[in-house]
Order: structure tokens, then C-alpha cells, then sequence
């Protein structure tokens, strides 16, 4: 077991709402078929508060999107991050705005929407709709190979050393712990309190995510760090890779962040030919939001995507998970 040190994020609340947009199919296909899109927000309790250096929660609250043709349905899910300005009603706002495009497609949602939970939540709800119309699974649309099974982190809640070594003797079966600091002088009796607690980590730390605000991480460049510094709040898009280059060893995609698979594949690659090494992430979410973030997991170095081991209840047809591995997504989950 090893230990990872990270941050989250935080979600808001709002209202539904249904749309219609006209949907150009395809693969060379020219008939015009009206797509439906309805939003809606959804509310899953945790098993236990949340609690990060800036505050806790007691649920997950998400927006689930549905796209139909009429036959099939494709789903998606976004969580709106309070730290974004990003908020229930405006990822509703952002979705709405896009019923009066005529010839959407995946491609050029990544010019009418701007990354965050709305283009998440519609583009992963496109990928979900093209696997069932062609039959295939995500994966082979995406031509990327999965893995039966990926080891996934566990995450331990910001909370007092007794507390959160409490908390990681209950999940001794797990073989990652995420840790939750604040930066106090409390922080090193945390990690030791964790590993007393769980003998079978190493003392070391593998990770150490997002040590200095986004707009202060120039420091990084001349500050000597031997433990591998990974990207969190820097690192959204494609666009954010060069100035982080000499600043980071590692990068973390999250889906909420990248605006869906479309970009994160994207900035996957690119990060690979520029050397850094992958951590891929999540909210605190459901399995909706976790399948398509899992495509891109058989071959990252960390994977972070226990957001449905943290809820009190998960949506039906789930994704597996046991002693901290998750397996595939099923048919009737996503893609």
C-alpha cells in the first residue's frame, strides 16, 4: 500500500430542464435525426462527510444528461466545480445554449462549449450514443486498448490523525490510500497516524499533487522536489502543457476538468510526448462519471477513481469494484 497526497473539488445544486437539438450523423451518413437532451441534477449520499482543507460535504451532486435519437439513448454525467465558477444553473445555461446548433458533433462541441461539467456531461452522453448505435464498446471507438482490470486509489478524509487512522484501518483491503491535508502543522502526525494504522504501506509517498496554487506553481521550476509534483488545478487542457513542462513530472485528467473524453484523449497523448507521467481523476461522482475516465486507466501510472466508493449508494449497473480494482463497465452503464 502506498500513500498519494491530493486535492477535490466541490459541487452545487439546481434545477432540470429538457431541450432538443438536430444531430448530423456521422460516418458519412447525410440524413438529419432530432436528438432529445435532457439535463437533470441528481443528489447521492456519502457513505461518510467529505471533508477537504476548504470544507465537507455530505453528498454527491451531479448532472446527468441523456441524448436520444428516438432508438437509442446515451448518457453522461458532470460535476460543476465551485472553484471554477461553475454551479448546477450554469452547466444547465451552457447546455441549453447548444439546442440551436443544427450539425453537433463531438468535434465541434470542443468549440461551442468551454471545458468543464456541461461539455463533459454532453460529450461523454455522445460517446455513450454512437457505442450503442454502431454496436461497438467506447473502447474500440476510441482504439485504445482496456485493460480487464485497473488498481485504483482509495481516498482517506481530511480529519484529525486518530480520525483518519481510523478510517484507514477500515480499508486495510484496499492497496492505495489518497490522503487529505491541509497544510497545518498537524499534516506529518496525519500521514504517521495512517501508516501505524496501515502496516502494510510503504512510509514513502509516492505523489505529491498541486503544492501551490495554480497562479503561484512558477516556484516549481527552481524549488527541488525529489518525490514527483503532479498537476491538479494547473492542468485543465491541451493548452496548459507547455508552461508546465519544467514545473511538474506529472499531470492529472479529470474529465470534469478536460470537458469530456473527446479533449482528455487529447491531452493524454500529448502529455505522453512531452514525458510526463498520467494520473487520471475524478469528483466525487458516480460510475456514470468513472467509465469513460476508466478507458484511459489500463495504461496511466496512477488511477484515482473511487468516487463510488465513497457514496452511501451507486447508480444501477455500477462498475465493479473490489479490493480497490475496478473492472468493466457494463452495456447498460455507459459505452
Amino acid at each position: 500500500m502506498s500513500l498519494v497526497i491530493v486535492e477535490a473539488e466541490t459541487a452545487s445544486a439546481g434545477s432540470p430542464f429538457n431541450l432538443e437539438i438536430v444531430w448530423h450523423l456521422p460516418a458519412g451518413r447525410v440524413s438529419l435525426t432530432t436528438l432529445k437532451i435532457e439535463a437533470k441534477e441528481e443528489i447521492f449520499p456519502l457513505n461518510h462527510p467529505f471533508r477537504i482543507s476548504r470544507g465537507s460535504r455530505t453528498e454527491a451532486c451531479v448532472i446527468t444528461v441523456s441524448v436520444s435519437d428516438g432508438q437509442y439513448t446515451g448518457r453522461g454525467e458532470g460535476v460543476p466545480i465551485a472553484r471554477y465558477d461553475q454551479s448546477t444553473d450554469s452547466v444547465f445555461a451552457q447546455i441549453e445554449s447548444i439546442q440551436i446548433i443544427g450539425d453537433l458533433d463531438r468535434d465541434k462541441l470542443q468549440q461551442l462549449l468551454p471545458a468543464g461539467a456541461a461539455r463533459n456531461a454532453v460529450d461523454c452522453a455522445l460517446w455513450d450514443l454512437e457505442a450503442k448505435r454502431s454496436g461497438k464498446r467506447a473502447g474500440e471507438l476510441a482504439n485504445i486498448p482496456i485493460a480487464d482490470q485497473v488498481e485504483t486509489s482509495f481516498t482517506i478524509s481530511l480529519d484529525t490523525p486518530a480520525r483518519m487512522a481510523d478510517a484507514a484501518a477500515a480499508a486495510i483491503d484496499l492497496p492505495i490510500l489518497k490522503l487529505k491535508l491541509c497544510g497545518d502543522d498537524s499534516d506529518l502526525a496525519r500521514v504517521e497516524a495512517v501508516h501505524a494504522a496501515a502496516p502494510n504501506a510503504r512510509l514513502g509517498v509516492d505523489l505529491i499533487e498541486q503544492p501551490f496554487p495554480a497562479d503561484a506553481d512558477d516556484v516549481l521550476e527552481t524549488l527541488d522536489h525529489p518525490i514527483p509534483v503532479c498537476a491538479d488545478e494547473s492542468c485543465h487542457t491541451t493548452i496548459d502543457l507547455p508552461r508546465l513542462k519544467n514545473r511538474y513530472e506529472a499531470i492529472n485528467i479529470k474529465l470534469d476538468k478536460t470537458g469530456g473524453l473527446t479533449e482528455a484523449l487529447q491531452l493524454y497523448q500529448r502529455a505522453r510526448e512531452n514525458n510526463f507521467k498520467i494520473l487520471i481523476g475524478c469528483m466525487v461522482c458516480t460510475s456514470l462519471s468513472i467509465a469513460p475516465a476508466r478507458l484511459l486507466a489500463s495504461n496511466a501510472d496512477w488511477v484515482d477513481l473511487d468516487g463510488p466508493l465513497l457514496l452511501a449508494r451507486d447508480r444501477d449497473n455500477g462498475l465493479p469494484y473490489r479490493s480497490g480494482r475496478i473492472g468493466m463497465a457494463s452495456r447498460e452503464l455507459w459505452g
